[in-house]
């Protein structure tokens, strides 16, 4: 999606052999029962279910805190939730990609389906990026230095 920021399901999370290949050095797993699959890899574990009326919005910080830290140490990072990887993580990577860019929601929502193309965040999680994007990313931008890519 961007430079060291990937988006998969859980099938990638658990293939060893492609988390090598692509240098895979954190991994934030959002799924219902998040866990580590694998010792060698930092984890952020997000407790969520892809239901609209989940509330994902409050873990943007956490998340984008964990991502960019990763980035900026020469960290290769895949966000993955449960068996697609079509709208919980797609969700967190669009907001961490508005928190880094000048990009709106549906520009950054783009951007992932330039890499994943089955990238559909649900009704609900859209609603909280267009929120995200009208109530609170400038305040990201401005505290968080919004960097480059």
């Amino acid at each position: 999606v961007l430079p060291g920021l990937y988006v998969g399901n859980y099938r990638d999370s658990k293939d060893s052999l492609q988390l090598e290949r692509f240098e895979i050095t954190h991994i934030v797993a959002i799924h219902d029962t998040p866990r580590k699959l694998h010792l060698d890899k930092h984890y952020l574990c997000v407790m969520a279910s892809d239901t609209p009326d989940q509330n994902l919005t409050q873990y943007f910080p956490l998340c984008n805190d964990f991502i960019h830290a990763a980035r900026l140490r020469g960290g290769h990072v895949p966000v993955v939730p449960s068996l697609a990887g079509m709208s919980r993580s797609v969700t967190v990577a669009v907001a961490y990609i508005m928190s880094v860019t000048t990009l709106n929601w549906k520009e950054a929502l783009k951007v992932v389906r330039v890499g994943r193309s089955v990238a559909n965040p649900n009704f609900g999680f859209q609603k909280q990026l267009q929120e995200f994007e009208a109530f609170k990313l400038l305040e990201v931008r401005i505290i968080g230095g919004g960097g480059a890519v």
